[in-house]
């Protein structure tokens, strides 16, 4: 199986060069697609000058329509699955080629678990994820125990089936109450996350408005995305 690894990128030129040289060093095979979501700074830039392939928003438009938009560039091109991998360099390349070497099938989400305390997560992060782990689980029906990481393997035939048009953060949590209702398999592997310094922390998402959007998103997904009979 191709292995690919789709980076989506927001105003991220401090960090990205050296999560794309950790992928390429820890993969030479693998493909590396970069999704700009509007950047100002130049990060797709630097990507290109490595040698990887960019995609390009003109506008700002989400992390869930720059994932969408890098699912169907890499499902035309022939890919099965893409590992996604965020841009801030809080997620190791090992812990990437081992989700994307993971022998779980191919139709089926790996979805990268961290231990948040161990790991020195802020309090607020932490407590953001306990709340929408609370409410993923209630609606997909089954215990999650990591529901805003990143780091996973998607299938692109069957992620893009789903059927999500949430521009957001709330796109990752909605996919795993899609995939659960729909009889997608979903596993759960252990990794590590760096929590770089206060001071040198750079995050779009907002730790008390975002979960409230996704919980907003997952009622909706809820009252209109019934349960397979198989599930």
């Amino acid at each position: 199986m191709q292995r690919a690894y789709l980076i989506p990128a927001y105003q991220a030129v401090a960090s990205v060069e050296s999560v794309l040289t950790g992928l390429r060093e820890r993969d030479p095979e693998g493909a590396l697609l970069l999704v700009d979501d509007g950047s100002t700074d130049g990060t797709g830039d630097v990507a290109r000058q490595l040698g990887v392939d960019v995609v390009t928003h003109d506008v700002n438009r989400g992390k869930g329509v720059a994932l969408r938009s890098g699912f169907a560039w890499l499902r035309e091109r022939g890919f099965e699955t893409a590992v996604t991998v965020d841009a801030d360099g809080q997620h190791r390349s090992e812990d990437a080629v081992m989700l994307a070497r993971h022998p779980a099938e191919a139709g089926a989400i790996v979805l990268g678990v961290r231990d948040l305390v161990r790991d020195g997560a802020p309090k607020p992060s932490r407590f953001s994820n306990k709340f929408s782990n609370f409410w993923v689980s209630r609606f997909a029906g089954r215990p999650l125990r990591d529901t805003q990481c990143g780091l996973r393997r998607y299938p692109l035939a069957a992620t893009l089936a789903l059927g999500s048009d949430a521009r957001g953060y709330g796109f990752e949590c909605e996919m795993l109450v899609r995939a659960a209702r729909r009889g997608i398999p979903i596993v759960e592997v252990p990794v590590v996350v760096y929590y770089p310094p206060k001071e040198q922390r750079v995050s779009h998402f907002h730790v008390a408005l975002d979960p409230a959007r996704i919980v907003v998103r997952l009622v909706h997904t809820a009252l209109t995305v019934p349960r397979s009979k198989a599930s």
